[in-house]
């Protein structure tokens, strides 16, 4: 699993479990828990099949265990532009063009450990 590589050079990743990983001949699963050097985590599950289908989502969170964003590409909320790509922050949903692990770890980045 080449990602776990690339956590591992992260210097605001603090640590990382894996929490489930499965592979088949076309595609994959995993979950994944990241604990950042603030201690906000991130929980990571994204499935991927051959066929094109790609589900995620990108479970962001404070200390507390109070949601900051979440990342989804759940089929709904068919009004936004980035549909099905969306996020959640506080009680809103809004367009959403980190969509992949690295984009929303590169978010996560820029926004509270520069």
């Amino acid at each position: 699993m080449e990602i776990l590589g690339s956590l591992s050079r992260l210097k605001f990743v603090k640590a990382y479990e894996v929490i489930d990983y499965e592979k088949w001949s076309s595609g994959f699963y995993y979950k994944i828990r990241l604990i950042f050097k603030n201690d906000s985590e991130l929980y990571v599950k994204e499935y991927f099949d051959k066929g094109g289908e790609r589900n995620y989502s990108y479970h962001w969170q404070d200390k507390n265990a109070d949601m900051i964003i979440r990342w989804d590409n759940a089929p709904h909320h068919k009004k936004l532009l980035t549909y099905p790509h969306h996020k959640h922050i506080e009680n809103k949903i809004y367009e959403s063009t980190e969509i992949t692990l690295s984009e929303v770890l590169e978010y996560i980045q820029r926004t509270k450990f520069k």
